[in-house]
């Protein structure tokens, strides 16, 4: 009998596995459909291709603005009541070597201002050459430059689309030069840029990925499943945000986060599925039952990480900025996908290659087929041995890294993002430099319910006048007149008073002043205006580019309390559902709060204090305030998904009775590799954003691959050893209620 056992079990191994009781419907159907489940996610793929064609197009550049703010109200009183109060469209007209008089540049002003003032929507605010309304504030201090500013009506993709159809006015003519900037001409240049940093950064990152790839899988069939998970997720994510794009709006940097974070995510994933199928396989020669395990034990991993990823990135939906929630959208997109193709589509190229998956070898020496790295386990021995003297060091040193945080400022996005040659950077730099007192970034306070009569007048001479004596305050110009220092200077202003009303009701002031608006200067003028007492305390509304600054940071700032508060109760829920501990999960916290410090610190060097700025050809400026908000909540989230890692081999050889050194040691030496391969690869897509040309995208791919690497490097396999050897039994520590939901609710990986 026990001759022929072996046959009958051989031709009933796939029924068997697929059947059984501990197998679910998507490993039942993984395994009968291997071919089916690839054909499905290659038609989902193509249909993401084409659905997403115009993706870019249907973008947005903006997006840090609190809709409700008081700046974007007064924006948009502006735009309803004053369509010619708010330019946001400048055209330079140079001639370095002659004037802004002679008859060549009067001659091309005149074709410019005549097609600018044709064009529907486009309002001409103000011209050096207008013959009915000369502005001379708007020529240069040298007189080789004039400007004109316009204004462009409708929202940014309307506002952008006309500027791109009047942007064949710019160019060389001759010895004459046309400029486009403002603010438009930057949306556009950035977007512009973005789009060529994409192809740049994918040209580099997808060759280094390749090799990485096969030097970690160590064959080319297996060094080839991420890399095809990767571009699934990926497409799939872009077809989503092209469909989100139809409902809501969708910042054009989110597409930069589904290129880098589902490819990483794909590694991850795949390397720790893959690793976890060969281990099995050298204790189960039958590929089914192997798979059937691998996808209770390390699919399970992948869900519970994926949890914790898309629970930092969830927290950007409490913000009101759309490029913060377009972040969380392309997050949790790309993440779902990642997770369905991890647990499907590669399952399904397993079933189908079998043992080839490791053929074709490339290096002689093949790497481990259980993903077993005794490098990283004697580490930890070693750590496990003289907890303080290996976590001491590392904790100073990422206190080092962190001390410049201390002095970190904050702004706004702003023309110095792009490089220094951009056409609109080329314009703002000269309007910093060359021109003052023309009213292009002034703060503006709007009245839709001031009064434009006799008694409206009074009441604006007297606003008018305090807000000239606000310190920092140029000229403040009304249809009152203008004033300096609370004094009426008659003839000194540009326009006619009546410029400043509009119907019956509505007016605005325009403060002039030399401040920096996007700086901390600016911010605290723009305090000190909203400070200033109105007459009959008519409702007024500040806007500007110093007031966005105010409310920008103070939408952020007031949300942010509960964008943490809801990381750190999920990811503590998380966690303990895990570990079954409260101390685990607190301890993951603190250390990815120093991490995320130790990050930010080395932010504030590079950025903000340019250390590195002619190395990376960026320009030095306070850091962009969404921006470090993002940060941490990718970060964050990556760092988790390596917590769980370690934390589920980890408990896996606890449950099964061994020792906590033992159970510690061989947890960072089965994922130790994992971790280290996964953030190598994930870092090299983060750093090829050090191409692009935007400043804040190399901000955030430095720091993200540096949070990567430090977690990688330092923190799992120092000191998240270190203090489990502190604790000891203390580790799995929890009150006798939450012991009793953990029996009852606890997630657990190994059956």
């Amino acid at each position: 009998m026990t001759s022929v056992t072996p046959r009958p079990a051989a031709k009933t191994a796939r029924p068997t596995a697929t059947t059984g009781p501990a197998t679910g419907p998507v490993v039942r159907l993984v395994m009968r459909r291997p071919r089916s489940v690839l054909v499905v996610a290659m038609l989902l793929a193509v249909a993401a291709i084409v659905f997403s064609g115009d993706l870019i197009g249907s973008l947005k550049t903006g997006g840090f603005d609190d809709p409700s703010s008081e700046s974007v109200r007064g924006r948009h009183g502006l735009a309803q009541h004053f369509h010619a109060a708010d330019p946001n469209l400048v055209v330079m007209i140079s001639k370095p070597s002659g004037s802004v008089d002679d008859d060549d540049v009067v001659a091309r002003a005149s074709e410019i201002l005549e097609r600018l003032s044709g064009t529907p929507g486009v309002t001409v605010v103000g011209a050096y050459w207008n013959p009915r309304k000369p502005v001379p504030q708007l020529a240069g201090r040298d007189h080789d430059k004039g400007v004109i500013l316009a204004r462009v009506d409708g929202d940014e993709d309307v506002s952008a689309r006309r500027v791109s159809d009047l942007h064949d006015l710019s160019g060389r003519f001759g010895t004459v030069e046309v400029s486009f900037g403002g603010l438009t001409q930057v949306n556009n240049d950035i977007n512009e840029q973005v789009t060529t940093d994409l192809a740049h950064a994918e040209a580099i990152a997808i060759p280094i990925t390749l090799v990485l790839l096969l030097l970690v899988f160590g064959t080319v069939w297996a060094a080839g499943a991420p890399l095809l998970i990767g571009i699934f997720s990926i497409l799939t994510t872009l077809g989503t945000l092209r469909l989100l794009a139809v409902f809501t709006d969708v910042s054009v940097f989110a597409v930069n986060m589904a290129t880098a974070l589902g490819l990483g995510l794909a590694v991850d994933y795949s390397l720790l599925f893959v690793s976890r199928y060969r281990e099995q396989r050298l204790r189960d020669t039958d590929k089914f039952a192997a798979l059937a395990t691998t996808m209770r034990t390390a699919g399970s991993t992948v869900v519970f990480s994926a949890a914790t990823v898309a629970v930092a990135l969830c927290s950007l939906l409490v913000f009101p900025q759309y490029f913060l929630r377009s972040f969380a959208y392309a997050g949790i997109a790309v993440v779902i996908a990642t997770v369905c193709a991890a647990l499907m589509v590669l399952p399904a190229l397993l079933v189908l290659l079998g043992d080839r998956i490791d053929k074709w070898p490339v290096l002689r020496r093949r790497t481990s087929a259980g993903g077993h790295a005794p490098f990283w386990g004697r580490v930890a021995g070693h750590v496990m041995r003289r907890p303080f003297l290996t976590a001491v060091p590392v904790i100073l040193v990422l206190l080092a890294l962190a001390a410049p945080f201390t002095h970190i400022k904050f702004g706004i996005a702003d023309d110095r993002v792009l490089p220094k040659e951009a056409e609109s950077r080329v314009v703002a730099d000269a309007m910093r430099t060359e021109f003052a007192g023309t009213g292009s970034g002034a703060t503006v306070v709007v009245a839709e319910r001031w009064g434009t009569g006799t008694n409206g007048i009074g009441r604006a001479a007297v606003y008018a006048a305090r807000l000239s004596r606000v310190d920092g305050v140029a000229r403040v110009d009304s249809m009152a007149g203008a004033y300096v220092h609370g004094t009426a200077v008659p003839g000194a202003m540009s326009a006619h008073p009546r410029t400043f009303a509009s119907g019956k009701w509505a007016t605005y002031f325009s403060v002039l002043s030399d401040v920096e608006p996007y700086s901390a200067k600016g911010a605290e003028l723009a305090r000190a205006i909203r400070a200033v007492p109105v007459p009959a305390e008519v409702p007024v509304m500040v806007t500007g580019p110093a007031a966005q600054l105010v409310d920008i940071t103070a939408s952020i700032g007031g949300r942010l309390p509960h964008a943490l508060i809801l990381i750190a109760i999920t990811t503590f829920v998380l966690l303990f559902l895990l570990t079954g501990s409260v101390l685990l999960p607190i301890k993951a916290l603190v250390f990815n709060l120093l991490t995320m410090s130790s990050v930010f610190g080395v932010a504030v060097w590079i950025f903000q204090d340019g250390h590195l700025a002619g190395v990376l050809g960026f320009t030095a400026t306070p850091l962009t305030v969404a921006i470090p908000v993002l940060l941490f909540c990718v970060a964050f989230g990556l760092s988790m998904d390596y917590e769980v890692f370690v934390l589920s081999r980890v408990i896996e050889r606890h449950r099964q009775g061994a020792d906590l050194r033992t159970a510690v040691v061989e947890g960072l030496s089965h994922s130790g590799r994992v971790i280290s391969a996964a953030a190598a690869i994930l870092s090299v897509s983060f750093l090829a954003m050090l191409v692009s040309g935007v400043s804040f995208i190399q901000f955030f791919g430095l720091c993200a691959a540096l949070a990567i690497i430090l977690d990688a490097l330092l923190v799992r396999p120092v000191l998240v050893p270190a203090f489990m050897r502190l604790l000891g039994r203390w580790n799995w520590w929890a009150p006798k209620p939450l012991r009793a939901l953990h029996a009852r609710m606890g997630l657990r990986e190994h059956h």
